[in-house]
């Protein structure tokens, strides 16, 4: 429920705003991703990503965020974290890794972070 005065579209710099817009773009790199619950699926796309992305029909932008192993890119195209979270572990990133991502900081900057809030 939105409460008033407050827009939930409002830019938030360096946030992109998951909404039905960037739900349809990501569609077929979110569709990928939750194929990656199954373990066949994980293989398979270590054994041959470009057809593996070719065939789920990914665009330019979001094969390349793949290739670049850019989780904020792939979050820019239309990915869900939820859904991308599987991918970043085919990756061997961890979320501390895609935290520090996401806030600029390196994977041990991340943790210290967090720890300091604990």
């Amino acid at each position: 429920m939105d409460q008033p005065g407050f827009d939930v579209h409002a830019d938030i710099p360096g946030t992109t705003i998951f909404d039905g817009t960037q739900a349809m773009k990501g569609y077929a790199l979110n569709k990928m991703c939750y194929g990656f619950n199954r373990a066949e699926n994980r293989e398979g796309f270590l054994a041959d990503e470009e057809g593996w992305m070719e065939k789920y029909g990914l665009n330019e932008g979001q094969k390349q965020a793949i290739r670049d192993r850019n989780i904020l890119t792939m979050i820019e195209q239309g990915g869900n974290i939820y859904y991308l979270a599987k991918l970043a572990g085919i990756f061997k990133l961890s979320v501390q890794d895609v935290g520090g991502m996401q806030t600029g900081r390196t994977t041990e900057e991340f943790k210290e972070y967090l720890q300091s809030k604990a």
